[in-house]
């Protein structure tokens, strides 16, 4: 097979000039955040956002399913307050869900909204009913496809700012077994600039995501599959990098040891980073300061609840409004702000965090409606997991993040083959339907020729 991956050649709507304000501008420009951006930022990082960029790797041997499949024109939704509102909601119930109270937590909500977004396009009935009031409210997925559209081409990147997306759908290329639907793969096309393959789902599959993967976070993740399962049909996978340098790097003096306490009380030396900064936050239970990178478009926010209120009970009552609010009431203000280096990964299942906020079917392998996405010989199809990968790196030059969202979709019958040889003496039987019981039984020891 020959190295193929489908690239966009629609037209690209043209990014304003100027439409993300520098934090130094002040207090008043920074109302216009709420209009101009959609925050997904988390409370201790800023979330990793991008320019569309499927990545094409040289190492994938899968075959090009955009054979025939021209790519549309996509006209675009301006971003409005329904769309942020929508979007800051989900971030947030996203995030409450998915934090773990004795681990270093980080999530990509853009990331998820993506992968969940490419993958309602193939749902229908209650399933797309679910998972379009969890992702957008009042909004429906042709207008969110337009609104992500949109979001995504108006997202800067710079050589010392950068951040990108890339998005792929790989299904088993086995036609008697799986029917994907023609417009399913055109609105993931048109609206997210996908790559599209097929291939024999085997270990070569295998090596060809999790080498997708490595090269689209730019190597912070290297695999997001361990194993391709029997009854998987079709991975709808999202990958994002940001890798940005601060606006004012710390320098030698800002860099200094001191002691972290962490969730059991316990001390711990690390170096801290100190800088000044003039954006300051209370919203009256934590207080906070925002940091921004170079170029003035992405920005830092750090967080710390006040004394005697936990981060768990802070995050639990944080929505997505009061978010936006608190970024949107920042204090032009001189504020020193300290923060330590530090960089981990994480592993999560979104399953039970998604059904548990709403969109259950979706994960019923008899109740889920996917038909819009196709159909599988071996029975209803549905999601068998959302998996999301993180990393992040905090430091004196700036911060490096990546996330990977893999949906998995399975089909709901499918029964391990086996394989049974008979080249040595078997008993048979003929046996009448009704009842089971042999009209005939025998055996068969010998094979005269």
């Amino acid at each position: 097979m020959t190295s193929k991956q489908y690239n966009k050649t629609g037209t690209i709507l043209e990014r304003p000039a100027s439409k993300y304000i520098s934090i130094k501008e002040g207090k008043n420009k920074m109302k216009t955040l709420r209009q101009k951006i959609m925050l997904f930022i988390l409370i201790t990082v800023t979330a990793s956002m991008t320019l569309m960029n499927t990545g094409c790797t040289e190492k994938i041997e899968a075959t090009d399913l955009m054979k025939g499949i021209d790519p549309g024109k996509v006209s675009g939704l301006e971003i409005d307050e329904d769309f942020i509102n929508a979007a800051a909601d989900f971030s947030f119930k996203l995030f409450r869900e998915s934090i773990k109270e004795k681990d270093n937590s980080l999530i990509s909500p853009l990331s998820v909204y993506i992968a969940l977004s490419m993958t309602a396009n193939g749902a229908d009935g209650m399933t797309l009913d679910q998972m379009e009031t969890l992702l957008g409210g009042e909004i429906l997925i042709d207008e969110l496809n337009r609104y992500l559209y949109t979001y995504s081409n108006e997202l800067p990147s710079e050589e010392r700012s950068k951040l990108t997306i890339s998005n792929s759908i790989w299904f088993r290329d086995d036609e008697g077994r799986l029917v994907v639907e023609p417009s399913f793969l055109q609105k993931n096309a048109d609206h997210y600039d996908a790559g599209i393959y097929k291939d024999a789902f085997d270990e070569n599959t295998l090596a060809d995501i999790n080498a997708w993967v490595e090269e689209n976070t730019d190597g912070l993740i290297d695999k997001i599959l361990d194993e391709i399962r029997e009854d998987a049909v079709m991975y709808i996978l999202n990958a994002i990098v940001f890798d940005a340098e601060w606006e004012e790097i710390y320098n030698e003096e800002n860099i200094m040891k001191g002691e972290f306490t962490n969730y059991e009380g316990v001390l711990q030396n690390v170096d801290f980073m100190t800088s000044e900064e003039r954006s300051y936050l209370d919203d009256g239970n934590a207080t906070g300061f925002i940091k921004p990178y170079l170029g003035g478009s992405y920005s830092f926010v750090a967080v710390l609840p006040n004394e005697g209120i936990g981060l768990d009970e802070y995050i639990g009552s944080m929505s997505g409004n009061h978010f936006l609010d608190m970024i949107d009431n920042a204090e032009f203000s001189l504020v020193t702000g300290t923060m330590p280096k530090f960089s981990y990964d994480y592993t999560i299942q979104m399953n039970d965090a998604l059904k548990s906020l709403g969109m259950p079917i979706a994960f019923s392998p008899s109740e889920a409606d996917f038909s819009r996405l196709g159909e599988s010989s071996r029975g209803n199809i549905f999601i068998g997991e959302v998996l999301h990968k993180t990393f992040i790196a905090v430091d004196e030059r700036g911060t490096k993040a990546g996330a990977v969202t893999k949906v998995e979709m399975r089909d709901e019958s499918y029964v391990e083959t086996k394989v049974v040889k008979l080249d040595r003496p078997f008993m048979y039987a003929i046996i009448d339907n009704s009842t089971n019981l042999p009209v005939f039984v025998g055996t068969v020891v010998d094979i005269d020729q």
